[in-house]
């Protein structure tokens, strides 16, 4: 039989444009945290303590929604109805972690933002390592934020400032970190199980990576509590 070359080469685009499984799979987890990061984000704008404050974070629950956007971008899933395609397979990841870290006021609820979501982050820029193309293309969709860790994180400043000026929030601030991180690392092999693809780019990050002879998991969670303890160290808490 033959092809019309018209029919061809709409065969041969299809094919070159269909997503990397493995980048799809990313950015469906990227995604949805970065859901997630928007609501805690727009919650503690509300209940802010001052006009700036609130500002502050509505500016950075919009970035969040941002970022969000290119991520769909690179697999091709634009709107409502493509980013819910996208997320779907991580729908509910989050619950348990919820259920387990309730914050009691809005710092242990903005911390928890910037930990447990900020664990997810380092999540999915670690696992980005083992795409064909070295994440690249991905790390450039998330930036800065995502991309790389920001000192001027702008709920890392406010949390910050506030735990310089009480001495005992800081030091539950420092309780909650803990708690927090413990039950956002909690997930990763979770995640690694439930998705293969997940599982595969860690080792192929870890590989890359040429650390030691650590399985996949264990190097990976080593990353994330090293990148955690710097986090913790900008905010000036103890890890």
């Amino acid at each position: 039989m033959t092809w019309p070359v018209a029919s061809i080469l709409r065969r041969v685009s299809q094919q070159q444009s269909t997503p990397d499984p493995a980048l799809t799979t990313l950015v469906g987890l990227a995604t949805y945290t970065g859901l997630a990061a928007f609501g805690l984000l727009a919650a503690r704008s509300v209940d802010a303590p001052d006009l700036a404050a609130r500002q502050t974070l509505a500016t950075a629950a919009g970035e969040a929604l941002g970022r969000q956007q290119r991520l769909l971008a690179l697999v091709g899933a634009p709107g409502p109805d493509g980013a819910a395609a996208v997320m779907a397979p991580f729908d509910g990841a989050l619950a348990d972690f919820d259920a387990r870290t309730t914050p009691s006021g809005w710092a242990e609820g903005l911390l928890k933002s910037v930990v447990g979501l900020g664990v997810a982050r380092d999540l999915c820029r670690e696992l980005a390592a083992g795409l064909p193309d070295g994440g690249s293309a991905f790390v450039r969709a998330v930036g800065l934020p995502v991309g790389e860790p920001r000192a001027d994180d702008p709920a890392t400043a406010l949390l910050a400032e506030a735990a310089a000026a009480d001495g005992v929030l800081a030091a539950r601030l420092a309780l909650w970190g803990r708690r927090v991180v413990g039950e956002a690392l909690g997930l990763v092999p979770v995640l690694l199980a439930a998705h293969p693809p997940l599982a595969a780019l860690a080792a192929r990050a870890r590989e890359a990576a040429d650390d030691g002879g650590a399985s996949a998991q264990a190097w990976l969670v080593s990353r994330l509590t090293a990148e955690h303890t710097r986090r913790m160290d900008r905010l000036g808490l103890a890890a």
